[in-house]
């Protein structure tokens, strides 16, 4: 698949008025790509809790596409740590960029580390992030999640330099994976494509 130009995709704060875009892709991709960790709320619910408190609570960037809302982040501080609590892309650009072009967003505005929760049967999900420099440091039967379905916690701290073994911060991160993705649309696919 190619990717889509990061000059096409726009990325920039949600507003009240996306609510009904940002509920369409989580609800979306949650079905095309969790059957195994159904909802535990009906879709008027999972609608009223983007626009009551998903958007309310601010920290919400979407991706947009042609003037189409095609992606979803949200991420917030909490603890000592930066969360990256909602990432989602619609299903038929999964896999082109729009995740890679959010996540170097997320690792621009958040201090590490930087920690995010999916499910362990979200295998496509855990490879992407792992792709990113993310481990997994905590793995849990499900009990404390609304779907009780297993999950897993990952964290980034600092990433390995390729170069010779030296730590980079999620900005020197977000420096290389733009690197990446100019090596990628050039033809040349590079580590983190």
């Amino acid at each position: 698949m190619s990717n889509v130009s990061p000059h096409y995709v726009h990325l920039r704060p949600a507003v009240a008025a996306d609510h009904e875009d940002v509920a369409r892709v989580l609800i979306e991709s949650r079905s095309a790509f969790m059957p195994y960790a159904p909802s535990a709320h009906p879709e008027p619910e999972l609608r009223a809790w983007v626009q009551n408190t998903l958007l309310s609570a601010g920290g919400v960037t979407v991706a947009t596409l042609n003037g189409a809302v095609v992606g979803v982040l949200a991420v917030s501080r909490q603890g000592g740590s930066s969360w990256i609590n909602q990432m989602w892309v619609t299903p038929s650009l999964v896999g082109k960029g729009i995740g890679s072009h959010l996540l170097r967003h997320a690792l621009t505005i958040l201090e590490p580390p930087i920690r995010l929760y999916t499910f362990q049967a979200n295998s496509g999900a855990r490879r992407f992030y792992e792709r990113k420099g993310f481990q997994a440091i905590e793995f849990a039967d499900g009990q404390s999640n609304e779907e009780r379905c297993p999950d897993v916690l990952f964290e980034l701290q600092f990433v390995v330099s390729e170069s010779g073994g030296s730590q980079e911060t999620p900005s020197k991160l977000q420096n290389r994976i733009d690197d990446d993705h100019c090596r990628h649309e050039h033809g040349r696919q590079g580590p983190l494509s």
